[in-house]
């Protein structure tokens, strides 16, 4: 199917533009289905609608939340089958919220550790450094 261009279908070089979004990740997105073919212009340049710059933005400040390709993969298909309750979307927002806040636990302990190793160093001009120690220590 070939399609003019129009004021309504912008190709991917001012879609990736407009988003703020690099070409090769709208390409990745196509690759892996979270993006849906485009609708091409008779010479094949590729045709983005409004639909299709929506989904975008979607999946952009879904990553930007830190929503993994599955876990926007899961929403996508909830979005795009119209058969959702906003208790469905809060689970699954709620299982990733779980996720970060243990990440940030683990990041937090990481911090702890770091500090620790490090206020045991001088930072002198010795060869024997407590951080090389502590990490080469069982």
């Amino acid at each position: 199917m070939s399609f003019t261009l129009t004021r309504d279908y912008v190709k991917r070089g001012e879609l990736a533009r407009r988003s703020g979004c690099n070409l090769e990740t709208i390409r990745y997105y196509e690759d892996i289905k979270l993006m849906p073919e485009p609708a091409r212009t008779e010479v094949g340049h590729r045709l983005y609608s409004t639909d299709d710059q929506r989904r975008l933005r979607f999946i952009l400040r879904s990553r930007e939340l830190g929503f993994s390709i599955d876990e926007i993969r899961s929403l996508l298909s909830m979005v795009d089958s119209g058969d959702y309750t906003c208790g469905e979307i809060h689970a699954l927002t709620q299982e990733h919220l779980k996720s970060v806040s243990r990440k940030i636990a683990d990041l937090k302990k990481l911090q702890r550790t770091l500090k620790a190793i490090s206020d045991d160093c001088a930072a002198g001009d010795e060869p024997d450094c407590p951080i090389v120690e502590t990490l080469i220590s069982d």
